[in-house]
């Protein structure tokens, strides 16, 4: 444990804190800083460069502590180069790469300084462009090694990124993955807001994730104006994020099932997704969610008629979910089939800062909604659903577990819906020079925004971290040592977000 003093600022329940209270240290202290608190198990949950007035590039990193509850913020003007953290802190790998990307700061010492996204720099005076798949990559070599590319257009509905395996005949010794291809510039189209797109940008950071990066959005809105959502729109908001969470986990069970030829399971869930899509259609008139989760609470009610007819369709999804899941997790070829495949240890889930089901698959108790609870889920709790094998068997028990809690949480919230208005009414403005940082438990795993305003109350800077982002280093070491035929099933156990990843 280092010894060095605190120098970092804690914040508490999405409260907005003056830009100029960040604390900015040295870059010695910063390094320190950061150090001590991963030993003393804080996670990092952002860490990124902007520019600052001095027109160097100021790094801020958020950490949390789940066990504490706390969050933590922590900055620093840096020159043209800085000691990389990584070797100490695995987890920050990934973010330190972004940031000599966009900023062309040089983590000196990072083991693998290639590009993340290969978008074009931020700004033109800073980064290094580069070009999606134009980027070196380890290699094997030996008889019978030999090498396997696949992507970046893959047979399919699917993203595009590009995998490279390094095999020894069917064995997998190690893969990286090159993303990068979509060149979406959210984060930069996001300054200067918010406007009439930031909600459809908020929406559409990951097309799958509307509900969970939407009221991340609007609450970062909410906590820089200082406003509240009434109880029923915080219930609702609640209500959204966990049909939503059912019908991916529900899709994805299909999915890995298909993946290991168990053809009944896959055909029911393929449809018993799209049924509990419909009950967010049923609520506001779109799927996914999109146009339900406003700044200040929701654009639509829940009525009485509607409440009970929820109410039946979930009994309805539930028991098909129950019987098509049940039948996938207890048939011996499917559990010969994910039982030990695509392991990812505690020990190596923790260093290297996996978040979400896979980090729960993994053996880590960490879940937004209960070590940081907000809105609906500090008075409606959830159990912290876990196993301990991280395999691609655990990270599907996950999601059946979760499945059944987000099922008792809604009939529980829909039973007892609040009183009064869904939303409070937001002027479109934001007050000058603050800063919030909002984490999110979406499906796929925690969501963190940060952003500040100007001095015209405009976004300065828009930050945002999808799970995916954490968790894509996560295939690759869940691949080692498997047969390459195993990397449909291990890529689909964790279903990791390309869009969400491009930002």
């Amino acid at each position: 444990m280092g010894n060095s003093p605190k120098k970092s600022l804690t914040l508490s329940d999405w409260t907005a804190i003056d830009y100029n209270d960040c604390p900015v240290v040295s870059m010695a202290d910063f390094r320190t800083t950061i150090l001590d608190d991963v030993r003393n198990n804080y996670r990092i949950c952002s860490f990124f460069g902007t520019p600052n007035p001095e027109e160097k590039i100021r790094l801020i990193c958020v950490l949390a502590n789940d066990d504490a509850g706390s969050v933590e913020v922590v900055a620093a003007d840096t020159d043209p180069a800085f000691q990389s953290l990584t070797p100490d802190c695995p987890q920050v790998q990934a973010f330190e790469r972004e940031i000599y990307e966009q900023w062309n700061v040089l983590p000196q010492g990072h083991p693998w300084l290639k590009s993340v996204r290969s978008h074009p720099p931020v700004v033109a005076a800073h980064g290094k462009a580069a070009h999606a798949g134009t980027t070196d990559f380890f290699s094997i070599d030996g008889e019978e090694a030999h090498e396997v590319a696949v992507g970046p257009v893959h047979a399919g509905i699917i993203e595009p990124g590009h995998f490279r395996f390094q095999c020894h005949g069917e064995t997998v010794y190690h893969l990286e993955i090159s993303l990068g291809y979509q060149h979406r510039g959210v984060e930069p189209a996001l300054k200067d807001g918010p406007d009439k797109r930031t909600l459809h940008y908020f929406e559409t950071l990951a097309g799958d994730t509307s509900i969970g990066h939407g009221t991340a959005g609007c609450c970062m809105i909410e906590a820089l104006a200082g406003i509240d959502v009434p109880p029923r729109g915080q219930a609702i908001r609640a209500i959204a994020a966990e049909l939503e969470r059912i019908a991916n986990h529900i899709g994805d069970l299909g999915a890995i099932s298909g993946d290991v030829g168990f053809l009944p399971t896959m055909s029911y869930c393929g449809r018993i997704r799209g049924d509990a899509l419909n009950l967010t259609a049923m609520i506001c008139g779109n799927r996914f969610g999109r146009g339900l989760v406003i700044p200040g609470g929701t654009a639509w009610d829940i009525t009485h008629a509607q409440t009970g007819e929820l109410l039946r369709r979930l009994d309805e999804i539930h028991a098909d979910a129950h019987s098509a899941i049940e039948l996938m997790l207890n048939t011996p070829s499917v559990l010969a089939r994910l039982e030990n495949t695509g392991q990812v240890p505690t020990q190596t889930a923790r260093e290297i800062g996996l978040v979400g089901l896979a980090a729960r698959a993994s053996g880590l108790k960490q879940d937004v909604r209960t070590s940081h609870p907000y809105e609906n889920y500090r008075l409606t709790p959830l159990p912290v659903i876990t196993r301990k094998t991280g395999d691609c068997l655990a990270r599907a028990q996950i999601r059946w577990g979760e499945i059944q809690a987000s099922f008792k949480f809604i009939r529980t919230l829909l039973a007892d819906l609040p009183g009064g208005e869904v939303a409070n009414l937001w002027e479109g403005k934001l007050p000058p020079q603050k800063m919030a940082t909002i984490l999110v438990e979406g499906w796929r795993g925690e969501i963190c925004h940060t952003a500040a305003t100007d001095s015209a109350g405009k976004f300065s800077f828009y930050k945002i971290v999808d799970p995916s982002f954490h968790n894509w280093f996560g295939v690759s070491l869940a691949l080692r040592n498997q047969q390459i035929s195993d990397f449909p099933l291990c890529n689909k156990s964790f279903n990791l977000s390309y869009c969400g990843h491009d930002l």
